[in-house]
């Protein structure tokens, strides 16, 4: 099949979270598969100044308020098996330092941008003629909204990776961007709340539906999850499919990972100690005890405070802590001031690092992730196949990667007494006789995007057999 997978970054161009990654793994495995698969993504200004060995590109004239606007297609491989990336470029629209620039204090500037690169990914798509458009989060939104007024043949598959970011825009965007009005307020139309909302407009229009695990598209269909979409999401559940994500098993990779002290796979799983005492080296912690380490934002939805508020419990039950990420800047301080009260039992690195993040996957214990929501994650499969196993929430793609006791530990309530008790049955394991097999069982589990393009490939031949 003929896939064009639209988003607003990927790596190696953009990341902001792990949608880039998605948009990278999910189309190289694709590709693996016998697709063809082409990405389009704006060319942002930095992206414009490290592109080396691109092609010259296409041009084309996009409908737009006021007159045509001139735009270029240019393609681009990150490497020599991995799939084209068409790279949107118009200086105009895409000058911003990020894909995300502006959409609190500029919302019109930013809705034009993301109304632009939908109207552009829609004339792509007419001249390229996929059997299917593979549509990502609410950037890409209204991509079906100029199918409609310029005639996309190709059938849209809507993913869903976080409902909470929708790209509420104020009315007035329409007559900018060049959407009618009477797209407004119809039954499947783009209003919601009295806003022009992207992510409304994929939902409601597209072919089909999809969302990064199967728990998260039930979640999402009631009230507590659903951001006030709920209803519509229950009106389209026929259309709606859950498949969780993988991960680029290229790059997390414990056998050759180059980052990491010694490489390890479930057969040599004494190698891994090497990787704990190296990073207990690093940071200073007290080796006598489980070692339980976070990787990711500092945000009310990670469970960030639950971890803080259970911290005395944590340490009762003799584990050590490091966290890794940044965010909420309270909540930095707060960790901050944890570890420099105990620093033998807890170390904070307040940022982004990813070179550290795999030493901490590999010389980890325990990996915790005790979020409110999370629509799939990665940190708790990436952690399994470093042989540490993980202590969740029943939540999402938690639900559907992780299964108490077999390979990870689960825990119900958003609470601290609750991540407490979590920790302290870890703690019981790892000094127990099941901890090696515990272990095992994590590493043979199957994450690799293979398995989850197979059930895109479902998606996608039903997408195509269906109508607009």
């Amino acid at each position: 099949m003929k896939i064009l997978f639209v988003t607003s970054e990927a790596n190696p161009y953009f990341k902001t979270g792990g949608l880039a990654d998605v948009s990278r793994s999910l189309p190289d495995a694709l590709l693996a598969a016998g697709h063809d698969v082409r990405i389009v993504l704006p060319m942002f200004a930095r992206v414009r100044e490290n592109l080396d060995s691109a092609e010259p590109g296409d041009e084309a004239l996009l409908p737009w308020p006021g007159g045509p606007v001139p735009v270029r297609y240019v393609g681009h491989r990150a490497t020599d098996d991995g799939a084209l990336a068409v790279l949107v470029d118009q200086p105009g629209f895409f000058e911003a330092g990020s894909p995300y620039d502006g959409v609190l204090h500029d919302p019109l500037s930013a809705g034009r941008r993301f109304a632009f690169f939908c109207r552009a990914a829609v004339m792509y798509a007419r001249a390229w003629n996929p059997d299917v458009v593979h549509l990502n989060d609410w950037t890409s939104g209204f991509v079906p909204v100029y199918g409609l007024l310029d005639g996309l043949e190709a059938p849209t598959l809507f993913a869903i990776h976080n409902l909470a970011h929708q790209g509420n825009f104020p009315p007035a965007l329409l007559d900018q961007v060049g959407v009618p009005r009477d797209l407004f307020r119809t039954e499947n139309g783009i209003e919601f709340m009295g806003t022009a909302s992207f992510l409304k407009a994929g939902i409601a229009l597209s072919d089909r539906l999809v969302t990064v695990s199967p728990t998260y598209a039930r979640e999402i269909q009631t009230p507590a999850y659903g951001a006030g979409l709920d209803g519509l999401l229950r009106f389209r559940r026929r259309v709606l499919r859950g498949i969780v994500n993988g991960i680029d098993t290229r790059v997390w990779d414990p056998s050759s990972d180059p980052h990491i002290a010694r490489h390890f796979n479930h057969a040599s799983l004494d190698a891994k100690d090497e990787n704990r005492d190296a990073f207990l080296a690093r940071s200073g912690l007290d080796p006598d005890g489980p070692l339980f380490v976070m990787v990711g934002r500092l945000a009310h939805q990670k469970g960030v405070d639950l971890v803080l508020h259970a911290l005395p419990d944590i340490l009762a039950a003799g584990a050590r802590i490091a966290i890794l990420g940044s965010g909420d800047a309270a909540w930095e301080r707060e960790l901050q001031r944890a570890a420099r009260a105990r620093p033998d039992r807890i170390a904070s690195f307040i940022r982004f690092d990813d070179s550290l993040a795999h030493r901490m996957y590999a010389g980890a214990d325990f990996f915790l992730m005790p979020s409110r929501y999370e629509p799939c994650g990665l940190g708790q499969m990436i952690a399994q196949r470093y042989a540490t196993p993980p202590v969740v929430r029943t939540t999402g793609g938690l639900v559907d990667t992780v299964t108490d006791g077999k390979t990870g530990f689960v825990f119900d309530d958003p609470t601290p007494p609750a991540v407490a008790a979590a920790v302290r049955r870890a703690a019981d394991v790892w000094r127990a006789r099941g901890w090696t097999a515990l272990r095992r069982r994590c590493m043979k589990l199957d994450h690799s995007w293979a398995r989850s393009a197979l059930l895109y490939d479902e998606a996608y031949r039903a997408a195509a057999g269906s109508s607009a």
